[in-house]
């Protein structure tokens, strides 16, 4: 955890519950105001924050800015090439970063980081090769849990 330098982050049913409601205009999600208390206080301790996200909607543009997160990439199904575009832009490689995400599309980064992380209602499949299994459901403080935990143990714990 000492080398961890970045938290790249999944959104649907990481940041999110995976459920979804239509406003009349577009899709909505809700997310934990705990989940972005652990975001900010990463980001105050120095360390850098980044989404990898397969979805394109407004919701998630506005929170991400919304917690300053420096790094973000949407509509990415397959999130290897937004993996190593980040890479590229942060100068900061897989095995000073951290990930979190619980779906087929997210195993590749899980695998080749230092830290792979998932929610307990992920797919089977990623469940089988993250290093971390949150105790707290996606949407509901599972990031918040993660966050911590890199806080506590991490490159600047204690700031």
């Amino acid at each position: 955890m000492k080398n961890i330098k970045m938290l790249v982050l999944d959104v649907d049913g990481v940041l999110t519950d995976t459920r979804l409601w239509y406003d009349g205009k577009e899709w909505r999600r809700f997310f934990s105001i705990r989940d972005g208390v652990g975001i900010k206080r990463l980001i105050d301790a120095g360390y850098i924050l980044a989404v990898i996200t397969g979805t394109k909607a407004e919701d998630i543009r506005v929170r991400v800015k919304n917690l300053g997160i420096q790094f973000f990439y949407e509509g990415a199904l397959d999130k290897e090439p937004s993996f190593l575009q980040l890479q590229k832009e942060s100068g900061i490689s897989p095995s000073e970063m951290a990930y979190i995400g619980d779906d087929i599309f997210d195993i590749p980064m899980i695998q080749e980081v230092a830290f792979g992380a998932t929610v307990p209602e992920a797919v089977d499949e990623v469940l089988e090769i993250a290093d971390y299994v949150t105790r707290r459901p996606g949407g509901c403080g599972a990031v918040r849990e993660v966050c911590d935990y890199i806080y506590k143990h991490g490159a600047f714990s204690g700031r």
